[in-house]
């Protein structure tokens, strides 16, 4: 998606059309990327909606040589990073205590080739908080166990762990669904 600097400049002198228009351009990307790492749609609308008004606040402080999305994408998983901070001290970290069926690891890769996009997001969904936003940036978002370490406040072994858990807790949720997809056909005439 390009936007036009047009677009980008009416934004920044405030003009409410402008800002409006942006909002239904960027939406699709800005909610799928809040949509990863919360649990639900009204708390990843929130988040994007924060994210926006960031958007919206800072465009004066974008440098131009940086694609107009690529920055967008930068200050919304930014702005679900600062939320996770501020709602860490709040909650407790959960965990699910999952056993883990490694004779199912077959049917998890060819489950996992025939997957929609949105069923994996649906998945990860089920996957705890922590966990489920750790998996998302390093696993999806490209960035390094440091890199999440730092930004979260957390050690790199816990980063670590975070996205084995969130792995293990996939692999296993994909291995039922193998299973019961595996089932549902063999019953099938």
């Amino acid at each position: 998606m390009v936007l036009p600097e047009s677009l980008i400049a009416r934004c920044a002198r405030r003009d409410r059309k402008a800002e409006h228009e942006l909002y239904q351009a960027l939406y699709p990307v800005m909610m799928s990327i809040c949509s990863r790492y919360e649990r639900n749609r009204q708390d990843a609308a929130a988040r994007m909606n924060e994210g926006f008004l960031k958007v919206l606040l800072n465009l004066d402080k974008r440098r131009p040589e940086v694609p107009f999305e690529a920055w967008v994408r930068r200050v919304m998983i930014n702005t679900v990073i600062d939320g996770f901070r501020k709602d860490r001290e709040r909650k407790t970290m959960e965990r699910m205590d999952l056993p883990m069926d490694m004779q199912a690891g077959a049917e998890v890769n060819e489950y996992l080739r025939c997957m929609e996009a949105d069923d994996f997001a649906e998945l990860l969904r089920h996957v705890p908080d922590t966990s489920r936003k750790v998996f998302n940036l390093f696993a999806i978002d490209g960035y390094s166990h440091a890199e999440i370490a730092t930004m979260l406040g957390i050690s790199t072994g816990t980063t670590k762990w975070h996205v084995s858990n969130a792995r293990q807790l996939l692999q296993h949720a994909i291995a039922q669904l193998a299973g019961t997809t595996k089932a549902v056909k063999t019953a099938l005439p």
